[in-house]
């Protein structure tokens, strides 16, 4: 399993550094303010050695708000061409360093840092044909870690899929082969 392990998480690096690749965009689940699910589509920015995969928000979105409330999210990978669903399970922590934030922010693109600078919120008021407004001085970019307590993949394969949950314990990934 140790191997199934290193090429999943090969395959997650590449995710956040490979253009095209099938990880780049993600389904992120988290418990809703409602009593619901929260889901949504964000994009892989980076994963560390330690598997803690690294996206973007503005502060004021639904997804933050729920993050506070309840940390725990999950995530969901599908690679088409390999035929494999990896879920990821954890909780999200949001960074606070100000010296990591502004330089990660230094990094975007000028034409994708209107994302973050709207005057209103995502998701909020109609526009009813006005242009949207942005601010020029100030942003509200948040960078949020996934740190992975779990991850289960699923391949599909002739003559037997396979499925293995990896769970980290004290540091260290153990596998349970399960039921496909």
């Amino acid at each position: 399993m140790q191997s199934l392990f290193e090429e999943l998480s090969t395959e997650l690096k590449l995710g956040a550094t490979k253009k095209g690749h099938p990880f780049r965009y993600f389904s992120l689940a988290t418990k809703g303010l409602e009593d619901d699910i929260g889901l949504r589509t964000v994009v892989l920015r980076k994963v560390s050695p330690d598997l803690r995969c690294t996206f973007y928000s503005d502060s004021r979105s639904n997804k933050i708000k729920e993050l506070i409330e309840d940390s725990t999210a999950s995530a969901l990978f599908l690679h088409p061409k390999k035929l494999w669903q990896i879920t990821l399970k954890g909780n999200v922590i949001r960074e606070t360093d100000a010296e990591v934030l502004r330089t990660y922010w230094h990094g975007i693109p000028m034409k994708s840092r209107k994302d973050y600078t709207t005057k209103a919120p995502p998701g909020s008021k109609p526009i009813e044909g006005k242009p949207i407004e942005y601010l020029t001085d100030s942003n509200y970019f948040s960078i949020l870690h996934i740190i992975p307590e779990q991850i289960e993949i699923l391949k599909l394969e002739r003559p037997s899929h396979v499925r293995v949950l990896f769970s980290k314990t004290e540091g260290t990934w153990y596998s349970t082969t399960l039921v496909p």
